[in-house]
């Protein structure tokens, strides 16, 4: 992987750039969700994603990241992050996860999304699978709104873990071996974002830091695996995973989701935060 030492401030102008590239990838997520569908291939969601992207002008940065063979990862059920796109048909009830990216005037963006392929009022999902993803994609929307007001990354993880573990039912597992990282002039820079409380501040929070908050949760333990492709995180106890992120700055005057069409308003609002759009250079 890369070397994470240097953390990387962003100008607005750069910024603006990173903004552009999430609203491309913001959009390309929307359609290749809107495809997903019992009896669809995850090959023909990363031919939708790529397509799209394409047509805004825009780069793939997952495309041949380290060999990887895919525009986007598409991680069914028990398989976290990583999976690789192909002939897999998704049936109902399947706990899908696309994660993908866009580079627009080599800036960055990274962003990713559960979809459960049915819904338990229907008899076509587990409600147990649809409430791992709604709370995972609340805890990711806790630890950005604490990203706002946060002198260190280490209270992002903190606001996470707190969230999850509030929770009424069966507690839910937070992966830790696979974490969250800074954005920018490459897809995976400093620092480090942990989904949990490590008992340490972590890098101290500038203006100008643009950071990629992913949280990853299982129903069940949380030690994985790697499949023999080489890149497919599996849980090691067959457990249904879910993943949200979204790439979000922190600039002068306050944060803005990148990778949201509305820089994260409607979500963070009811919390209290109040997105700004990134100001002109």
């Amino acid at each position: 992987m890369f070397s994470r030492s240097r953390i990387e401030l962003k100008s607005p102008e750069q910024l603006s750039h990173m903004a552009a590239a999430g609203a491309i990838l913001s959009e390309a997520l929307d359609a290749t969700l809107a495809a997903a569908a019992p009896g669809v291939t995850t090959s023909a969601l990363n031919d939708v994603f790529a397509e799209l992207i394409t047509a805004r002008g825009a780069k793939p940065n997952f495309l041949n990241y380290h060999g990887f063979p895919g525009y986007i990862c598409t991680s069914v059920n028990d398989e976290v992050v990583h999976g690789i796109p192909g002939e897999r048909v998704l049936k109902a009830g399947d706990v899908l996860k696309v994660d993908g990216g866009c580079i627009v005037e080599g800036w960055h963006s990274d962003s990713a999304r559960t979809l459960i392929l049915g819904d338990s009022a229907s008899g076509t999902a587990d409600a147990e699978d649809e409430r791992l993803s709604r709370i995972t994609a609340a805890a990711m929307w806790r630890g950005i709104a604490a990203f706002a007001q946060a002198k260190s990354t280490g209270e992002i993880g903190e606001a996470i873990e707190d969230y999850v573990a509030a929770q009424s039912g069966k507690q839910l597992g937070i992966l830790e071996d696979y974490v969250g990282h800074g954005i920018g002039s490459q897809m995976h820079m400093a620092p480090d974002v942990f989904n949990y409380s490590t008992g340490m501040k972590g890098a101290r929070i500038k203006p100008g830091m643009a950071l990629a908050i992913e949280p990853m949760l299982t129903r069940g333990g949380i030690e994985t695996r790697v499949l023999q492709d080489d890149w497919t995180v599996v849980t090691s106890d067959g457990s249904h995973a879910s993943q949200w992120e979204h790439s979000v700055a922190r600039h002068a005057e306050g944060i803005w989701v990148l990778t949201a069409a509305d820089g994260g308003a409607s979500e963070l609002e009811p919390l209290g935060v109040t997105p700004v759009p990134i100001p002109t250079a």
